[in-house]
């Protein structure tokens, strides 16, 4: 299955942005990784590259599964464009975290550990 690992990038450390994709990525090797294209600090001059590719990324999947570690527009974009598509939307939040009525809304499930968010999509695979 090709999850789409949806979540902040821009002001986030490497850590932040690299350790929980690379843990999904052992039980989803065909996860797509929008940090392969690692764009901070560039995000003025390539905002239609950056866009462009994230659709294009997100219309190639299968589910999508997001960390809502904090606020991101970019991730919320990415959660209504998934959601317009009919493709699940799986949330994993941090604990304590305050999910908005939109993200609520637009999403298949909401998930409090990683280890949920992953037994969530195993069951979509199936």
């Amino acid at each position: 299955m090709r999850v789409y690992l949806c979540g902040p990038i821009n002001g986030c450390t490497d850590e932040e942005c690299n350790d929980w994709r690379e843990e999904i990525t052992k039980s989803f090797p065909d996860a797509i990784n929008p940090m392969i294209r690692d764009y901070r600090g560039k995000e003025a001059e390539s905002y239609r590259e950056i866009v462009d590719l994230d659709k294009r990324d997100v219309r190639n999947a299968d589910c999508i599964l997001v960390n809502y570690s904090k606020p991101s527009v970019g991730t919320s974009m990415e959660v209504f464009y998934a959601w317009s598509l009919g493709i699940p939307v799986i949330v994993w939040r941090a604990p304590g975290a305050s999910i908005s009525p939109w993200l609520r809304y637009h999403s298949t499930a909401l998930t409090h550990s990683l280890s949920d968010a992953i037994a969530k999509l195993e069951e979509i695979a199936r």
